[in-house]
C-alpha cells in the first residue's frame, strides 16, 4: 500500500458537516512516512487529478488502492493553533506525491535478485 490510513467520506464524516477525506495514520517506514511530506491530519484534496468530494468512505478507499505505482496527491495542509480549534489553510499541492518512487525500484532489485539465484541453481 501507499503507507498511510485515511477516514472521511459522505457516509463516515471525521468532522461533522464535512465530506472530506483525511490522512489518519501513517505507517512507520511506510511508502508516505519515508517520503516524509504528508502528516497525520492532511485533507487530501485529490489523487492524480480526481477531486474526491463527496465521495462515500469505500469509493476514496478504492480511489487509493487502484492508484497505480506513481501516485500525485494535492493536499491541505491542518494546522493547529495553540488555543483554539483546528484549522485548514491554503490550497497546498504537495508538488506530486510519488510514494513508490522508493518501493518499485527496491522491489525490481529484489525480484531480479531471487530471479538469478533460481537461474543459477536450475544450472547445478
Amino acid at each position: 500500500g501507499l503507507g498511510f490510513n485515511i477516514v472521511g467520506g459522505t457516509d463516515q464524516q471525521y468532522i461533522a458537516n464535512d465530506n472530506s477525506i483525511y490522512v489518519s495514520w501513517i505507517k512507520k517506514d511506510g511508502a508516505a512516512y519515508l517520503d516524509g511530506r504528508l502528516q497525520e491530519g492532511d485533507k487530501i484534496l485529490a489523487i492524480n487529478g480526481k477531486e474526491l468530494k463527496d465521495l462515500r468512505h469505500r469509493d476514496a478507499v478504492e480511489l487509493f488502492r487502484n492508484a497505480g505505482c506513481y501516485v500525485s496527491l494535492k493536499i491541505q495542509r491542518r494546522l493547529q493553533p495553540q488555543n483554539g480549534p483546528v484549522s485548514h489553510q491554503g490550497d497546498g499541492e504537495s508538488g506530486g506525491l510519488p510514494l513508490a518512487a522508493i518501493l518499485v525500484p527496491g522491489l525490481a532489485l529484489a525480484a531480479t535478485a531471487v530471479w538469478i539465484l533460481l537461474r543459477y541453481r536450475q544450472r547445478m
